[in-house]
């Protein structure tokens, strides 16, 4: 989604990337940053922790995979400076989220699913946003559920941030960044991968776990 945002999409070079990077079906957010730097992309890491954080080890999204994934994406962390991948142990706010998103750029941004909601839609399906045929739906586990999404831009009046959700590739639900920093922890984007937009003004672009 956002490699075609960026006009840098071709199919034949994206499934060449993802060979040689050797991305399989557990894509965590440090995947993304290397994906962005073979593509040219400029962008910043962003995370709390410069690793696989232990802590979500036991969390039933996490525990399928964890163990055969953790020695790859700690290497993956310990190469990055000598790879170029720019990663920054940081905390970002929704103030950084939004004054990134003013100067016309993109973030990719790691949430918990089960929190987004679509505003064009009415109760209780706006926590589905009609979810398609064969696919659950996020909000009926309290369990985590790691999902990437997009943000875009924001409304200034009401400090709700747009996002497109890469699950549904004609619809454009919101998350309100208010509501979010009420939720708690498990409700906040954790990693960011920032993104520049390169016919967007000089600035930044920001990402871990698995999706």
């Amino acid at each position: 989604m956002v490699l075609r945002y960026l006009g840098q999409l071709d199919d034949s070079e994206f499934e060449s990337a993802l060979q040689e990077l050797r991305l399989t079906r557990s894509i965590w957010t440090i995947d993304l940053a290397y994906l962005m730097r073979h593509f040219g992309v400029r962008h910043r890491f962003c995370t709390q922790t410069l690793g696989v954080d232990k802590g979500y080890k036991n969390q039933s999204f996490y525990r399928k995979h964890f163990d055969t994934e953790e020695t790859r994406v700690n290497q993956l962390f310990a190469q990055a400076k000598a790879c170029k991948v720019l990663v920054e142990k940081c905390t970002v706010s929704v103030q950084d989220i939004q004054a990134h998103l003013a100067q016309g750029h993109v973030a990719i941004v790691l949430v918990n699913s089960g929190v987004l909601h679509c505003d064009l839609c009415s109760s209780p399906v706006k926590y589905c946003c009609f979810a398609p045929s064969g696919h659950r739906c996020f909000c009926r586990t309290p369990d985590y559920q790691g999902h990437f999404i997009v943000l875009r831009g924001y409304n200034r009046a009401t400090g709700c941030i747009f996002y497109n959700n890469p699950a549904y590739a004609d619809r454009q639900p919101s998350e309100d960044s208010q509501h979010t920093c009420q939720k708690g922890k498990s409700a906040q984007p954790r990693p960011q991968l920032w993104l520049q937009n390169p016919q967007g003004s000089h600035g930044s672009g920001d990402g871990e776990g698995p999706s």
